[in-house]
């Protein structure tokens, strides 16, 4: 990959993270809150050359534990989600002209399908709810269980 690929990821995915933390905390700090930040299946795994946005999800999941640490004081709550493969606009763009892309991808995953944007929103209502008021530092794979190989 080129410089320029390396860090418009790691600006995007990671930077990103940083700087809504740096914004929002100071607020957050007046009356609590959450944060929840989305990281990937990549942030747990290596993928096959994606070294940048390996590490940038790795990050995001470092981002999450230190924040959650520094801020359980303020009752601020810190955590990400890590999406698998889903079925999104996005994937079927990049399979779009690699046919069996779609079904390699479907393939490797153990619940044999690609998960749905609704079942990532349902992970994140929960972790932003009071249900989920003693969960802070974790990264909640919501993968079809690619991560528990």
């Amino acid at each position: 990959m080129t410089e320029e690929q390396w860090y418009q990821i790691i600006n995007v995915d990671l930077s990103g993270v940083f700087f809504g933390c740096r914004y929002a905390l100071p607020e957050l700090m007046k009356r609590g809150g959450v944060i929840l930040s989305t990281s990937s299946l990549a942030g747990v795994m290596g993928v096959s050359q994606n070294a940048h946005y390996c590490a940038a999800k790795h990050g995001v999941i470092g981002l999450t534990k230190v924040a959650a640490l520094e801020y359980a004081r303020h009752d601020i709550r810190v955590n990400a989600v890590c999406p698998g493969v889903i079925d999104t606009a996005m994937v079927a763009e990049m399979v779009t002209g690699h046919p069996r892309l779609r079904d390699r991808l479907i393939a490797v995953e153990p619940i044999r399908r690609m998960g749905k944007p609704e079942e990532i929103g349902e992970a994140v209502v929960w972790l932003m709810s009071d249900y989920a008021s003693f969960v802070t530092g974790a990264s909640l794979p919501v993968d079809g269980a690619m991560t528990a190989r």
